[in-house]
């Protein structure tokens, strides 16, 4: 996200056999030329900024394994691409088309990965697609040098990388996402990806106790329940209201718990597995080792489920179903600032109801850094695009800093206009931004302002990186203009809790309480497990997910016990150990990568 996105945690299934049925029906890298129409004039700018005038309409056809949505793009954002470049864009998101594995081995299959390809990582199936030739060379033919001027100017460290890690030193299949600019700190904006967020206003009721561990929350939020124990429309509050429609290798909200503590799953290198690694030291986890952050999460929750304070849907309930029960006011934790602003309305927030950062005196939340290589999501052509040119246009387009604008905050005009040289949001972006139902003027596209953001699900620009146009961050939740509004009776009592800190991110910089990654150049692929120790990994996974959930709502402590000893039982029988040691000698190599 992710942003924590849900997309972080795609499954990463080996299609060998696939991918070699590919390369007999799709052809070799050295056909890709021939599958490309010519090409049609660059630019008329020259620098990817406004296509020329009299182009024919085209509909692109985008195989994304980010995307929530699939069909076509409607409403504000298809406006500002149609009226750019004459396209359309229909989109297939393979997560919702028969699983992602599933889709993506019928379209491997098939020899056609449509026009733009969005993949979730650079892995496993990002190199079956260049191995089968599958993808565009964009160094062929001219097409990155007249067609992606814009990508060359702010984005060459990612393409140095993607040719160095993908092409042997000389081919360019694709580009990573959320490249940021080249230097040190904390990439994130007001917020972290994720941190420990509470019903602000009931907090402060209680005196803001202080919270010391993660265990430490139970108490507190057990009686900021019995303070407000129904939501606005009656039903009962929980403090975690939880979802597994996330859950990749582990349950996704356990291991939050150590993204609290400065580990994740992944490192910026491989996309992980049963390893937690820390952002900023030379530690690893296992995600079964007895006293780690992912089992002492399991622990936590099963006595807040003690406690009552465990919603019982959440064992069958879908994200979406949280958002809803998020903007009823029945949750008072979530680990997700952007969750936050569900509830965080200017009705509550004037009324100074809403959720903040609660930090704990151990915390050091992970911060993913600014990564100038760009991250593991991959841009890249389908090799049977007819029209690659105007596929890499777009691209291009999106990595310039117009097209980074409007992804981010709409279309100038709109959303926000320029005063004085700087951006500030005009009375409609303050109604819609960042994702509300807010209907949209016909002339900027009709429909809600929700309905009509891009689709892709991918970025392509840190969003706080410096737009060069007008020397401010792409969020514009960190403009001047922005920062400088009256605070809400929130903002207020918070920040006078904060000792003045003005954002969450600044609040936990000043008090060292963040554990930032390095970024890292290999100049090699990830290295990708053999497919029977991928196999071995997807029936491990099953079975920590499955007893994670189960030993959460386990009747007591002993039935915990029993449940958390065969977990490990079964893990271990199935390969747990080899794939961990596997992990293990992944994450030693970026050790040695971050010192260089």
């Amino acid at each position: 996200m992710i942003r924590f996105h849900k997309t972080v945690y795609v499954l990463f299934i080996v299609l060998l056999s696939v991918s070699l049925a590919a390369c007999t029906s799709g052809g070799g890298n050295g056909n890709q030329g021939n599958n490309a129409a010519s090409p049609s004039a660059p630019p008329a700018s020259g620098d990817g900024s406004s296509a020329p005038a009299g182009r024919e309409e085209i509909t692109l056809d985008v195989f994304s394994m980010l995307s929530n949505f699939s069909g076509e793009q409607t409403g504000w954002f298809a406006k500002v691409i149609k009226d750019k470049f004459n396209i359309k864009l229909n989109i297939i998101a393979s997560n919702l088309e028969g699983g992602g594995d599933t889709k993506f081995a019928t379209m491997m299959a098939s020899g056609n990965l449509g026009d733009l390809v969005i993949f979730g990582d650079d892995g496993q199936k990002y190199l079956d697609a260049i191995k089968a030739g599958m993808l565009v060379d964009w160094t062929k033919d001219g097409l990155l040098d007249d067609y992606g001027k814009n990508i060359m100017k702010y984005a060459p460290k990612a393409i140095e990388k993607n040719k160095a890690n993908f092409g042997n030193g000389a081919s360019v299949y694709g580009i990573g996402f959320d490249v940021g600019d080249d230097k040190d700190g904390p990439s994130e904006a007001k917020d972290l990806t994720y941190h420990p967020n509470l019903r602000w206003d009931l907090y402060e009721k209680l005196g803001r106790p202080a919270i010391n561990t993660m265990e430490d929350y139970l108490p507190v939020l057990k009686q900021m329940q019995e303070l407000e124990p129904k939501s606005e429309s009656g039903r009962p509050t929980y403090a975690f209201s939880m979802w597994s429609d996330w859950d990749g290798n582990m349950m996704v909200l356990a291991k939050a718990w150590a993204g609290l503590h400065g580990f994740d799953e992944g490192d910026g290198f491989n996309p992980g597995g049963f390893t937690l690694i820390s952002a900023d030291t030379e530690e690893i986890q296992g995600v079964l080792d007895e006293d780690g952050y992912y089992m002492r999460g399991l622990k936590l929750y099963f006595d807040a489920n003690q406690m009552g304070l465990v919603d019982p849907d959440s064992m069958t309930q879908k994200f979406d179903d949280v958002v809803n029960k998020m903007k009823d006011g029945q949750l008072l934790f979530t680990f997700f600032p952007w969750l936050d602003d569900t509830y965080n309305t200017q009705e509550h927030l004037s009324e100074g109801k809403g959720f903040a950062l609660v930090p704990f005196k151990q915390e050091r939340t992970f911060s993913y850094g600014y990564v100038p290589y760009g991250g593991q999501r991959v841009w890249a052509i389908g090799s049977k695009a007819k029209h690659p040119e105007r596929v890499l246009e777009l691209i291009d387009w999106l990595y310039s800093p117009e097209g980074m604008m409007v992804s981010a905050n709409g279309p100038e005009g709109l959303t926000w206009e320029l005063k004085d040289g700087k951006p500030v949001l005009t009375a409609f972006g303050e109604q819609a931004l960042p994702a509300n139902d807010t209907p949209v003027p016909e002339e900027f596209g009709g429909g809600t302002w929700k309905d009509g953001m891009n689709q892709l699900n991918n970025t392509t620009f840190k969003n706080t990186n410096i737009n060069p146009d007008n020397g401010e961050p792409y969020d514009y939740n960190l403009w001047t203009s922005t920062l400088q509004k009256s605070p809400t009776k929130l903002d207020e009592s918070w920040r006078a809790a904060m000792g003045g800190a003005l954002t969450a991110k600044e609040y936990l910089e000043k008090n060292n309480q963040l554990a930032v990654m390095k970024a890292i150049f290999t100049g090699t692929p990830p290295a990708v497990m053999a497919p029977e120790l991928e196999q071995k990994r997807g029936q491990v996974a099953q079975v920590i997910k499955q007893y994670s959930w189960r030993m959460i709502f386990a009747k007591d402590e002993n039935e915990f016990n029993a449940l958390k000893q065969e977990m490990i039982d079964k893990a271990k029988g199935l390969g747990y150990d080899e794939v961990l040691n596997w992990n293990i000698e992944q994450n030693k190599k970026v050790f040695e990568y971050r010192k260089q």
